[in-house]
């Protein structure tokens, strides 16, 4: 079992690597089997005592550069929950979450009733989870979690890279799709994408999808000036830039606008052509032939 320990002062964090049977999940619960839970805890005093053993030290990465304005700072840090079947892509991952201080990993578990478990035990932003888990499926547990946490997000890390995969995806509820060995060093900012109003989309599966939906039936359809009317020139200019695979950072570069002004289009977009994500708004746009 391991969990998160992060200095409240000032210290260097660590990764505490122990198995103690007397270890509490945060938020007042223990984890179950198949969930390991993360900890904060302070560095302060002496020795190792309070059943922590010695642990290598994980720098973390250090952003001042991080516009205050967005979600994701180092005393509220993004929450977020990983589920994964696989036990060396979860140490992987974590050991990238737990070393940037925009993120805190709250949780880990390595089923679909684990995950499930963990989705009520803990409060988080995110939902990191692999589309087969043994036991069940990554969609089945979007759903699940869009249904009592309908305001975390969800991003899916598989090993699939078919369009098929990803529409499935978006369509339980998630809002990015990654291709698990084609994202090292990019777990964290792609969380940071999502949890600030954005998506992440592994950029080859992204352009793929987009000429898949282009060749689908109906796509020339005009919109029938209701919806799509809605939009102002600057929102369609955000969805088409959105449909390009362009994050809200990037579009906010292009337009010389903020990324956050960018997520308030976005948001926009949303509430207009109602829908949930940034894949259904691009899917509505193109098939009223605005794309």
């Amino acid at each position: 079992m391991s969990h998160y320990v992060k200095s409240l002062k000032g210290e260097e964090p660590r990764v505490d690597r122990t198995g103690s049977p007397g270890f509490k999940a945060p938020f007042g619960t223990s984890p179950g089997h198949g969930m390991t839970a993360w900890h904060v805890r302070s560095n302060s005093g002496s020795g190792e005592g309070g059943g922590i053993s010695s642990a290598p030290t994980i720098p973390l990465k250090t952003r001042s550069d991080w516009p205050y304005h967005l979600v994701g700072q180092a005393e509220r840090p993004v929450r977020v929950l990983l589920v994964d079947d696989d036990q060396n892509m979860r140490h992987v991952i974590s050991q990238e979450l737990l070393a940037d201080q925009r993120l805190l990993l709250v949780a880990q578990a390595d089923s679909f009733r684990s995950g499930r478990r963990a989705l009520m035990a803990h409060d988080f932003d995110v939902l990191m989870v692999d589309i087969n888990l043994g036991d069940g499926t990554g969609y089945e547990l979007i759903s699940h979690m869009k249904r009592i946490r309908p305001s975390s997000e969800a991003v899916v890390i598989s090993v699939m890279d078919g369009e098929e995969s990803a529409l499935r995806a978006f369509e339980s509820g998630a809002t990015g799709y990654l291709v698990k060995y084609s994202w090292f060093d990019r777990f964290a900012d792609a969380i940071l994408e999502v949890a600030n109003g954005g998506a992440a989309i592994t950029p080859q599966l992204a352009k793929r999808l987009l000429l898949r939906l282009e060749g689908e039936p109906g796509r020339t359809r005009k919109a029938d000036g209701s919806f799509m009317d809605q939009l102002s020139e600057r929102e369609k200019e955000v969805l088409k830039m959105i449909a390009g695979g362009y994050t809200s950072t990037a579009i906010g570069a292009r337009l010389l606008i903020s990324s956050q002004t960018v997520n308030v289009h976005v948001r926009n977009i949303y509430r207009k052509l109602r829908v949930r994500t940034r894949a259904q708004a691009v899917n509505y746009a193109i098939s009223f032939g605005m794309l």
